[in-house]
């Protein structure tokens, strides 16, 4: 009786490591929206374990893709015309698939008109001016890429500035001989396998800081919110849906792209970019996921770290719907040629945006101060943007991770299906 009692603990135990990490983040993304609904108080007491798993993986972001990139351009011969192709072809594609989500963004909120009846008169202008009093500009981006100092823009995980500064020098490495060049590319390329290792461990981590970001989340802006603003949450994510359907899918079709094996590969970084509103929090899973998926590293070390600051498909989406919402709410009437000026604005004011929580809030603000709308809209939207910026960090993710298939069949270095490596189930 006693001698069983061991031998069903490790049958237990053998049934837990069987458990998948996509099936625990499930279990820890119900048990925390459960938490936030039972236990408001005691669930934005949470937040520190969600603050832990989102500083973890900031602080393998640099290393990761700084490595990743190095070898990528390095390590491959001096073909700099690769290179230049790459980045061309990266920077088309960007901004055609992000034009046609500002447009199907921009239909949906004309169609279903989620601002009509929203009162704006007890917000206030404070949230919306003060992050309106931080304009971007295009010039200001161009500037921005360039890094002062590798170290500050380390410091600060600035993911564009890290790009910028690693193809120089992988460039310049490319123009080295002899022991030096061998030294640095195997450091490198230690210094990537080490990081991808990292991730690993970090992600053990992940459904407890999943489960304590949608805690807070659900603890602090309750349910209830979603109510009230019910209209535009739902305008969002069904334009965000019909964006999924009726541009990423055609593009996956027509570039053969293997669905099941892309969407085995995007599984576990989709469902931490939703439950964390952060996409650097499922870049290095992401990036480890393509590369299993048969995208050479150059590649995803290259197109997804910098389609967080040129392909932000769900962000641009949120702003054509948030913008709009705002002159309805506000009773503006927007002629078509107008919205069409203001979303052709937003196309460049929204590129080098930083991929974290709220950083779209930022343009939004600006955006609505440049063309006379309410601000007080902003510090309505906050109230459910929460939600909001689940659903297009999600697409963010799903959108880039697209890209660099894409741009692995364009550059014919796709792996075949059967060639790929098995993705975790």
């Amino acid at each position: 009786m006693l001698s069983a009692q061991p031998e069903q603990g490790r049958t237990a135990l053998r049934g837990l490591r069987r458990v998948s990490l996509t099936q625990w983040i499930i279990v820890a993304a119900v048990a925390g929206i459960a938490i936030g609904i039972l236990f408001p108080a005691f669930a934005v007491k949470l937040d520190p374990l969600s603050q832990i798993f989102l500083r973890m993986i900031k602080s393998l972001i640099v290393p990761l893709i700084f490595s990743t990139l190095v070898v990528g351009i390095a390590g491959h011969g001096d073909d700099m015309k690769k290179v230049g192709r790459l980045a061309v072809r990266s920077l088309v594609y960007f901004e055609v698939v992000t034009t046609a989500a500002l447009i199907i963004g921009l239909v949906a909120v004309n169609v279903i008109k989620p601002g009509l009846g929203v009162s704006l008169g007890a917000a206030t202008t404070a949230t919306g001016t003060e992050l309106a009093s931080h304009p971007v500009t295009f010039s200001g981006v161009l500037e921005h890429m360039v890094p002062q100092s590798f170290f500050d823009a380390a410091a600060h995980n600035e993911v564009l500035q890290i790009v910028f500064f690693a193809i120089i020098f992988a460039v310049a490495l490319t123009r080295q001989k002899g022991d030096n060049k061998t030294r640095m590319l195997n450091f490198c390329a230690s210094l990537s396998d080490l990081m991808f290792k990292f991730t690993e461990i970090v992600m053990a981590y992940a459904p407890i800081g999943i489960g304590a970001a949608l805690a807070v989340t659900v603890g602090h802006s309750g349910i209830g919110v979603l109510l009230g603003l019910g209209k535009l949450v739902l305008t969002l994510y069904g334009a965000l849906i019909a964006f999924a359907l009726l541009v990423l899918l055609p593009i996956a079709l027509s570039a053969r792209i293997p669905l099941r094996a892309f969407l085995r590969a995007i599984r576990e970084p989709a469902l931490i970019a939703f439950s964390t509103a952060s996409s650097e929090a499922a870049l290095p899973l992401a990036m480890e996921r393509m590369e299993q998926m048969g995208v050479p590293a150059r590649i995803v070390a290259f197109v997804m770290p910098t389609g967080y600051s040129f392909n932000l498909d769900g962000s641009a989406l949120y702003l054509a719907v948030a913008s709009v919402f705002a002159a309805q709410a506000g009773g503006i009437h927007m002629t078509i040629g107008q919205q069409i000026v203001m979303m052709l604005t937003l196309m460049l004011t929204s590129k080098g945006v930083a991929a974290v929580p709220r950083a779209a809030l930022v343009i939004l603000s600006g955006a609505l101060a440049m063309f006379g709308l309410p601000l007080q809209a902003v510090a309505v939207i906050l109230g459910v943007d929460a939600f909001m910026d689940m659903a297009r960090t999600t697409i963010n993710l799903i959108g880039n991770c697209m890209a660099s298939a894409v741009m692995a069949r364009w550059e014919g270095e796709l792996a075949p299906e059967g060639e790929v490596k098995p993705v975790a189930a």
